[in-house]
Order: C-alpha cells, then sequence, then structure tokens
C-alpha cells in the first residue's frame, strides 16, 4: 500500500470521527461550524496536486470554492424540506438542490474573482433564507454504528473524486470535493436522532464554518504555482485556521456552544 493510499482511507476518517465527537460536545451548531472547515476537501486538493500537479489543482481549488454555492443550495433544500418531510425525503429533495447547483456552476466555470465574490454573496445571503426554528432542539440519541458510516463514507468520497479526477478534469473535480459527505451524514443522523430543529440549526451552522473553507480555497488557487504544493497548503491551513478562529468568537459571543453540565 501507497504512503497515499493509505492516506487516503485513513486521514479523512479520522478527521470525521473528530468533528462527529467534537459536536457531540458542544451541539450541532458546532458540528456544522467544525464540518466546514476543509477536512475531507482539503486532503483530496492535496492528493490531487501529487497526483495531478500543481496547475491541475489550482483550477480543482476555484471549483472547489464555488462549490461552497451547491452546499448553501444543498443546506437550504434540506432546511426547508425538513420543516415539513422526514429524513428519506429531504434528502433526495436537498440533493436534487444540490445537484441543480452542481450542473449550474459546471456550466458557468468561474475564474478565481468571480468564484470569490459570489461566494462572498452567497454566505452573506444565505443565513437569511433559513426556515426560522419553531421548536427546540432535543437531546441526541446516539445510534449505533455511526461513526463508522461516516468514516466509510469520507474514504469512498475521496478514492472515487481522486481516482476519476484526470477524466473529470480540475473544475469539475473540483466541484466534487465538495461533496457533501459530511453534510449528509451529520444532517441524516441529527434529524433522526434530535429532531429538525436541531438539523436545521446544524445547517446554519455550516454557513459560518464556510468562511474558513472559502478562504482555504481561495488562497490555495492563488499561490500553488507561486510557491509549490506544500508552501501552498501550509499557507491555505494557516489563513482558514485564522478565519475559523474569527468566527469561533462569533459563535461563543452570540451563545451558540452548549457545553454540557456535568454528571
Amino acid at each position: 500500500m501507497t504512503t497515499v493510499l493509505f492516506l487516503k482511507l485513513l486521514l479523512v476518517p479520522a478527521l470525521i470521527v473528530l468533528v462527529t465527537l467534537a459536536g457531540r460536545r458542544w451541539g450541532p451548531a458546532v458540528a456544522g461550524w467544525l464540518s466546514a472547515f476543509p477536512v475531507v476537501a482539503g486532503p483530496i486538493l492535496f492528493f490531487i496536486a501529487v497526483e495531478q500537479g500543481a496547475l491541475f489543482a489550482a483550477q480543482a481549488a476555484v471549483g472547489t470554492l464555488s462549490a461552497v454555492l451547491g452546499m448553501l443550495a444543498f443546506g437550504l433544500s434540506y432546511a426547508w424540506a425538513a420543516t415539513r418531510f422526514a429524513w428519506p425525503l429531504s434528502l433526495p429533495l436537498a440533493y436534487i438542490g444540490y445537484g441543480v447547483a452542481v450542473f449550474l456552476l459546471d456550466w458557468w466555470n468561474a475564474a478565481l474573482p468571480a468564484a470569490v465574490l459570489g461566494v462572498l454573496a452567497g454566505l452573506w445571503i444565505g443565513p437569511r433564507l433559513y426556515p426560522v426554528l419553531t421548536e427546540a432542539p432535543r437531546p441526541a440519541v446516539k445510534p449505533p454504528g455511526d461513526l463508522l458510516l461516516r468514516m466509510g463514507m469520507g474514504a469512498m468520497l475521496v478514492l472515487l473524486v481522486t481516482y476519476f479526477a484526470a477524466s473529470l478534469g480540475p473544475a469539475l473535480s473540483g466541484i466534487l470535493a465538495m461533496f457533501p459527505v459530511m453534510g449528509t451524514v451529520l444532517v441524516l443522523f441529527t434529524h433522526r436522532s434530535a429532531g429538525a430543529a436541531a438539523s436545521i440549526q446544524l445547517l446554519r451552522g455550516m454557513v459560518l464554518g464556510f468562511y474558513s473553507f472559502a478562504t482555504f480555497c481561495a488562497v490555495l488557487a492563488w499561490t500553488l504555482q507561486m510557491i509549490g504544493i506544500g508552501p501552498a497548503f501550509l499557507c491555505a491551513i494557516a489563513a482558514a485556521a485564522l478565519v475559523q478562529l474569527l468566527s469561533r468568537l462569533w459563535l461563543g459571543r452570540h451563545g451558540l456552544i452548549i457545553v454540557p453540565r456535568a454528571r
């Protein structure tokens, strides 16, 4: 087994477990916020850069950046569907919204400046389009085997997107690197175990986290060809971590971090 394949199979699932456990401790809004950090798309872009080169990866990073709009479409579609339906129907409707957005984004094929402006506009408007919570999130029940499912879906996504990257092309590879694998598993189990209100809260939390994700993609696309793969990823991670820290302060100020009481 090569080092790259080993990382594909272990790194992303391990990161998914960490996000899941943190979300269970601090609540659905924090789970959504953390899941938007590039724990899945970041490694995928790194593997694409190693296997396809810096130019290909830079173009893919622009596609991944624009795919934030697809994730917003996924979240909004699920949130509005969840106000009326259970998860078996809410999830397909969310995928339809995501699929329509991916089709439009692939047709748009935006350059970096246009993608940045479009995503910033989407992140500003997005939170205002979510339905108002009509019930308080109830305590979540932990279904057996959910961590294994999350890990398996993460590993599958990494393997599929990186394997087909050359045939898909950089733009579509980048867009599909943002496939809502984390969002799917998190919102599905949250809806099943804690209700629609908790799932909507989680999806709204993702919007705040997408600021750091967008920063990561924009810095990566801008620096990859200038300074090389390793330094570019380090710069992108540092910039995303700074934005994530600022958004963490915003979460705390608005009382969206839930600390469990000691028993």
